[in-house]
């Protein structure tokens, strides 16, 4: 072994899936991030990929594991996919980001369209009448961005 071996940080084994682990990782990962149901299954997935690989248990127990937790957090509202999209969406339009936009992150999370449809809706109810969302979004993100009127220095050639 030369020197430069010991220097190198051994990577550290994954945990055995058990149900568990499986169960506490999930709790600490709800408590830090608010998620979609299909975020979190992708999240607790990737740790029974690298278990199975890693101690040779089955892929599928932990598929099983991961869906039964996920029906009890849905059952004692712990998920609630429509109230995700319902926050992410009112977040992501006061930093200046369209619909379409704020569709396809909630897409890319795996809340289904028809969840997208009702969030975005709730969310032109909540506004004052004659209120253009797209516009106040175009307007939020250039004041942030500091574009146009908004910028702090005159364009070149002034």
């Amino acid at each position: 072994m030369t020197t430069e071996d010991s220097k190198q940080p051994r990577k550290r084994a994954p945990r055995k899936a058990t149900p568990k682990y499986l169960e506490n990782a999930a709790l600490y990962y709800l408590s830090r991030y608010s998620t979609s149901t299909e975020n979190l299954r992708r999240v607790m997935m990737r740790k029974v990929m690298r278990s199975a690989k890693h101690h040779g248990t089955d892929v599928e127990d932990g598929a099983a594991l991961i869906e039964a937790m996920i029906g009890r957090f849905l059952g004692s509202g712990l998920l609630d996919d429509w109230a995700y999209a319902r926050t992410r969406a009112d977040s992501l339009h006061r930093r200046g980001n369209s619909a379409r936009l704020i569709r396809g992150k909630l897409k890319q999370k795996g809340v289904d369209d028809n969840v997208i449809a009702a969030a975005l809706d709730a969310r032109g109810e909540d506004t004052e009448d004659g209120e253009d969302l797209e516009l106040t979004a175009a307007v939020t993100l250039a004041k942030r961005r500091r574009l146009g009127p908004f910028a702090i220095k005159p364009p070149n050639g002034e």
